[in-house]
């Protein structure tokens, strides 16, 4: 296949012709993926709010697409750690986890997010990503990395946890409720963990651990009874304070059901009545509107003080049925003569005034059989604009985590890679998921590892992959139901622990402290701004930028004298070099642009002052890369001030990009042809010719033959 338009339409055309063997290959490479991929796929949808089939989700769709429209053959797109947790974070304030509008929204996230990297790839700007730098990326994934393995505790130890503007604030409160620590969970917790971390030792069977395990955990959890779960509704709680505390709280999330219908209907009145030029029912209406938010903000912070309460409840439950209606009694409140079903039960879910009721670990449930329904993301203006800010972070922090994969096969592989091709295949994958029920999805370091060490040569091994998980959720979906969510969190938890890098942390801080600055920051920030991870890429990228302009704000500048080889070099570095006191000679290691021409201004006047006398100003303009026209203006100002005053500038070394600037502009031939030489000691050579027999004695000129 040699047609570049076809090629450009349908990449995956290059994988043609393939034999029997090439695509046996690919099978096995796809189905060996996808047996791991599987539960981590529901172990990072845990992650991201949502239910965890919709991992599974991820993996199907966007896999096939991602593989078929991108440029690597062997990355593997799919859900990832962190942007399930982006994914999280940039939802969380507008709609709670699990909840319908949360899911709608996650879908037009991976929309929007697809739209940004397709459009990135289609005008070729895939460049953009250098923008946020190595040292950011660094920080952030650290900063991530800890936020993840905290966010798990409370499904490893089977405590509750709150969700807040403040995820540091929410761990703190978690602390709170250790001795409510859940035993059968954290037995659950360290028995995955021990079984995975046993399996990874023994070579047969590495690969496979996460699977094994999950395997034995769910025979372990049928086999215990390790869930229970009951109903209730309010009026089962014999407390009476207890039971006020409940209804308050389900009365007050009815109320702000309402007035969320109520502010969406105002909203949606104020757009038309803007639309008809009424400015006074806009006027109005908005007003309205902002009255019903301010209830409702009083309302759920309300209700975050009676959750906490809530939450340090327990209660035993007469009877023994789970599903039958039973009274609820405080723990240590139990009448005399009632028998119990011996288990300390709290509640999990307050939902449209019912309960719902946890008496032993949390497992994943009832998963819907059957391949996601299509179905159009909710196009809501508003919605677009309160998740356009975190969906352009999500699909530069995606295409990053998914080019610096696709780099590292290129180069094991030596395979040709087009980044902007590579944005376009993520971006179609992210569009065409978010119509599969599929939120962001990104290259997956895991899976393409496994990949390559399978064997994998085109692509055909992630579609084989995404068809695997097709068969799962076709006909495996009922053997999941007793998956212990806690061995998801520890999927998770041995997931990110390669995330966590304090030696590169280190090794940048000794590369540059500006970088290891850029990188502590960006943790700090990260950290304390959580959920809301997109403030920590946004101030570290700043803060690089920053750091990058002032560090070129002032490049060094060296005064050179003879060395005994004849080279010029820095008299500051070595102060008994011989200089001529007919010549300065200066080296400028920087661009010339806005932000550092006065510096460079200053540097040539105070050289100037220094030696009055000198007929010739000699720059060695070998690292000039740049001239922008605040450079061009300042030094056609210096070549007719040093000229009024008896001077000459003399440049050297200077690359075509700054000659062809120079040229355009009039400004070489203001310095005069003469003036301009390929190396600096053609220049000194034609300067003391011009001077002859007044500075034949000047040891400056002398230059020794080199060995």
């Amino acid at each position: 296949m040699n047609n570049p338009l076809l090629l450009r339409l349908f990449p995956f055309l290059a994988w043609f012709p393939v034999n029997s063997v090439l695509l046996r290959g690919d099978m096995i490479a796809g189905i060996t993926g996808a047996l791991v991929l599987v539960p981590k796929a529901m172990a990072y949808a845990q992650l991201s709010g949502l239910p965890v089939y919709f991992g599974l989700y991820v993996a199907l769709v966007p896999a096939i697409l991602g593989a078929l429209w991108g440029s690597s053959r062997q990355l593997s797109t799919g859900p990832v750690a962190i942007v399930s947790l982006m994914t999280a974070a940039a939802i969380t304030p507008f709609a709670m986890p699990f909840s319908e509008e949360f899911i709608g929204l996650a879908l037009l996230l991976a929309l929007m997010v697809g739209v940004i990297q397709f459009s990135l790839g289609a005008f070729k700007l895939g460049t953009i990503v250098n923008f946020v730098s190595h040292p950011v990326i660094l920080g952030f994934m650290n900063a991530a990395a800890v936020i993840i393995a905290l966010s798990q505790l409370d499904m490893l130890l089977g405590i509750p946890k709150g969700r807040s503007d403040s995820f540091l604030y929410d761990i703190w409160e978690m602390f709170g409720y250790l001795p409510q620590t859940h035993l059968p969970t954290l037995a659950m917790s360290v028995f995955a963990l021990v079984l995975m971390l046993g399996l990874k030792k023994i070579p047969a069977l590495s690969k496979l651990s996460v699977l094994v395990a999950v395997v034995v955990t769910i025979v372990v959890s049928a086999v215990v009874g390790f869930e229970h779960k009951a109903k209730a509704v309010p009026a089962h709680i014999a407390d009476p304070a207890a039971r006020e505390l409940v209804d308050a709280y389900a009365g007050a999330n009815q109320r702000i059901a309402e007035l969320g219908a109520n502010v969406t209907n105002l909203s949606s009145q104020a757009r038309q009545a803007q639309k008809a030029g009424d400015a006074r029912a806009v006027a109005d209406l908005e007003y309205r509107a902002e009255l019903a938010k301010l209830d409702i903000l009083a309302l759920e912070a309300e209700n975050k003080a009676r959750l906490r309460d809530i939450r340090r409840l327990q209660f035993e439950r007469a009877g023994s049925d789970e599903k039958a209606a039973a009274p609820l009694y405080l723990a240590g409140q139990l009448p005399a003569g009632v028998e119990t079903d011996g288990r300390h039960w709290h509640i999990k879910k307050i939902d449209k005034g019912e309960i719902s009721l946890v008496g032993g670990g949390d497992v994943v449930g009832q998963i819907p059989s059957g391949l996601p329904g299509f179905r159009i993301p909710p196009l809501s203006l508003d919605a677009i604009l309160q998740l356009l800010s975190a969906a352009f972070i999500i699909a530069l922090v995606a295409f990053m985590e998914s080019i610096s994969m696709a780099k590292a096969l290129a180069a094991k592989t030596k395979q040709r890679l087009d980044p902007n091709q590579e944005l376009i295949g993520q971006g179609l994958a992210n569009i065409g998921g978010s119509f599969f029920q599929s939120y962001p999805a990104c290259g997956s370091f895991t899976g393409s590892a496994i990949n390559l060490q399978a064997g994998a040569k085109t692509g055909f091994a992630m579609v084989f992959n995404g068809l695997f998980v097709a068969v799962t959720l076709l006909f495996l979906t009922d053997y999941l139901y007793h998956l212990p969510k806690a061995t998801l969190a520890v999927i998770i938890l041995l997931a990110v622990t390669g995330l966590v890098t304090p030696k590169a942390l280190k090794h940048t801080w000794q590369a540059s402290r500006l970088d290891g600055i850029v990188a502590l920051t960006t943790f700090v920030v990260t950290l304390l701004a959580a959920p809301h991870l997109d403030k920590g890429i946004l101030i570290g990228a700043g803060l690089a930028i920053i750091l990058y302009l002032y560090r070129t704000m002032k490049p060094r500048v060296a005064q050179l004298g003879r060395f005994k080889d004849g080279t010029l070099r820095d008299i500051k570095v070595n102060p008994d070099l011989p200089t001529s006191p007919h010549i300065i000679a200066m080296r400028f290691d920087g661009s010339l642009y806005f932000a550092n021409v006065a510096y460079f201004e200053d540097s040539v006047l105070e050289l100037v002052a220094h030696k009055p006398d000198a007929k010739y100003l000699l720059v060695v303009g070998d690292a000039i890369n740049q001239l922008d026209a605040s450079g061009e203006e300042v030094v056609h100002h210096l070549v007719e001030r040093l000229r009024e005053n008896g001077m000459e500038i003399v440049f050297s070394g200077l690359k075509k990009q700054v000659l062809d600037v120079m040229r355009s502009t009039g400004l070489f031939e203001l310095i005069g042809q003469r003036n301009i030489f390929a190396a600096e000691d053609q220049a000194i050579a034609a300067i003391y010719e011009r001077m002859g027999e007044a500075a034949s004695d000047d040891l400056f000129c002398l230059v020794p033959a080199r060995a």
